[in-house]
């Protein structure tokens, strides 16, 4: 018995130290501060690696190899999804329950959610607005220092959240939203006129949807109570009903890389597919941008180029078209090298382009993601015939984006699989893609629901031999609805 105990010890403080090897600086530094209020802070401060963090979790009994829910929920909190599987758990049961065992407090994953926006020349504006406030001995190398320092002083509490308002208000206005989901959330501390306007506005944002609203017509009081004592699940349903903001004055840019030319192959129909892309994506606001027959190192450098571009700032969003040959979780260049999907979208993350952070960043793949054998008359695939490509690991869509916020990957087919083009009409994924977004964003459908209408409309697609179909993935980060404002002219076709 002595001797399992010690197996299954050293099994898991072998977990422990593997998902420690796989955590950077940033994400030690994100920890030490989700579990604020959890250890002290003096032990806290001694902290040089995650496997410290472990070791004190473990030494309040919050962690052991029988209960290893907080840890689970730190990765999930911090975004490192992919570590989960190492405890046995998945994103997806992790969310399941959060609101019976989650331990972070929602102020806590307020000011989580709040540092994860704020782009290093917003917390220079920050630091400049506080500077008669903040000691000047201390030196601020991040958001979560700068919270952490305001907690010590004193200034910002899970009760008075005052001073955040006020620095939001003149640096980024549109975090006040998240202060103000946190702050309506609190219920313990609701005004009669305070739940009277949450409700309201749960009512206003619930009207497209119906679900919540036959909730609160059936069970009246009822579901109120529900409602105030469950804060965490009401801060995240809250943030889920939110929207992107989409209301500036300039859209966003759109980049469409159109590949064609493969030596002595055409990609033959993709040229519809760009044209419709461009048509499409300029009738919803956008700075569409072209480009065509593009090596792999040319794609490399204009994600580069792009991730630079300062008018991003000015911008509510940024859309990336890909059209050209794939295998699993990559694309082609014209020189017939592979690039990485998830490489390509990296360089639009809030580190690498602050003028992008907290921005819904969308990437549409038309490329296969695996090896076709056969091939119907009139219908090509994106992807190499077997004898000319090596066999390639396969890579799942989640995989495939940046384990970071705000962003949507739109893949035409399911990891493993070919995906369709006519050479006269285009790809199936492309032109349902446009016609969706032409029929549904009139009606204020949300750009998930659109996918969803496009997966249903190219599964229902067969090849000309009437034994090929597929099936488009969307994987996505998104942590609001991403709705385009209803043009004022009617759609292109």
């Amino acid at each position: 018995s002595s001797n399992m105990e010690n197996d299954v010890s050293f099994k898991f403080r072998q977990q422990l130290f593997h998902i420690s090897e796989n955590l950077v600086t940033e994400d030690v530094a994100a920890l030490k501060f989700l579990c604020t209020d959890l250890l002290h802070l003096s032990k806290l401060e001694g902290v040089k690696s995650a496997a410290d963090i472990f070791k004190l979790l473990m030494a309040q009994e919050y962690l052991n190899s029988e209960d290893t829910f907080l840890l689970a929920e730190l990765l999930y909190r911090i975004k490192c999804h992919s570590l989960l599987e190492k405890l046995g758990y998945t994103k997806e049961k992790v969310q399941k329950h959060l609101h019976e065992k989650g331990r972070i407090s929602p102020y806590r994953q307020m000011l989580y959610e709040l540092a994860e926006n704020i782009t290093s020349e917003m917390l220079e504006e920050i630091i400049f607005l506080l500077q008669n406030r903040l000691p000047k001995r201390w030196k601020i190398l991040s958001a979560l220092d700068l919270l952490t320092l305001l907690e010590k002083q004193g200034l910002l509490t899970k009760d008075n959240v005052k001073i955040l308002e006020d620095v939001f208000m003149n640096v980024s206005p549109d975090l006040l939203e998240t202060i103000d989901c946190y702050k309506k959330a609190k219920g313990e501390k609701f005004l009669v006129s305070d739940l009277e306007c949450c409700l309201h506005f749960v009512l206003l944002k619930c009207t497209k949807g119906g679900v919540y609203c036959s909730l609160v017509s059936r069970k009246g009081l009822q579901w109120m109570e529900f409602f105030i004592s469950t804060q965490a699940f009401f801060f995240s349903f809250l943030q889920t009903m939110t929207s992107y903001k989409m209301d500036g004055p300039h859209r966003g840019f759109c980049l469409i890389i159109n590949n064609v030319d493969f030596n002595s192959c055409q990609r033959k129909g993709s040229c519809k597919d760009a044209d419709e892309l461009e048509r499409v994506f300029t009738w919803l606001g956008l700075d569409v941008k072209i480009y065509t027959n593009l090596t792999s190192g040319d794609i490399i450098n204009l994600m580069e180029t792009w991730q630079n571009v300062q008018d991003h700032k000015d911008r509510n969003c940024f859309i990336c078209c890909i059209l050209s040959h794939g295998s699993s979780g990559t694309i082609y260049g014209t020189d017939h090298k592979l690039v990485s999907i998830r490489m390509l979208m990296s360089h639009f993350t809030a580190k690498r382009c602050p003028q992008l952070a907290a921005k819904p960043k969308l990437f549409f793949i038309q490329a296969c993601q695996g090896n076709n054998v056969q091939r119907p008359v009139f219908v090509d695939t994106d992807g190499p015939s077997p004898d000319s490509s090596a066999v390639q690991e396969r890579v799942s869509s989640f995989q495939s984006i940046p384990e970071e916020a705000d962003f949507l990957l739109g893949l035409a087919t399911v990891d493993g699989c070919v995906s369709f083009r006519h050479i006269e009409e285009g790809a199936w994924y492309i032109q349902s893609l446009c016609r969706k977004l032409q029929l549904l964003v009139p009606r204020g459908e949300d750009i998930l629901s659109i996918l969803t209408q496009v997966n249903e409309d190219v599964a229902r697609r067969v090849s000309p031999s009437g034994t090929k179909k597929q099936m488009p993935q969307p994987a996505y980060t998104l942590r609001k609805k991403f709705i385009f404002p209803i043009p004022m002219d009617p759609p292109p076709s």
